[in-house]
């Protein structure tokens, strides 16, 4: 049976409230985004996948952090790191 949006919501909630504190890319990432996609009763290993590998424009090597294919792309950031 699908969720409620009350569901959703209360699981959202409590998502924020565990993951408020979090800085560190490197520990935790993948468990930000298994558990991120359990608001929705979604198993994230069924639609995406960790360190996507690609190759970039400049021809070199590269990895999306998440990738749910047609869908989304994550480059997962430590607190306070921006990318340029």
């Amino acid at each position: 049976m699908p969720l409620g949006w009350n569901e959703i919501k209360s699981r959202a909630v409590a998502f924020t409230k565990e993951w408020k504190d979090e800085v560190s890319e490197d520990a935790e990432a993948k468990s930000f985004w298994d558990d991120f996609f359990l608001i929705f009763d979604i198993r994230r290993r069924r639609i995406a996948t960790f360190e996507h590998h690609v190759k970039q424009l400049n021809n070199k090597d590269g990895v999306i952090d998440l990738f749910w294919p047609a869908t989304l792309i994550v480059e997962h950031k430590s607190k306070g790191k921006m990318v340029l």
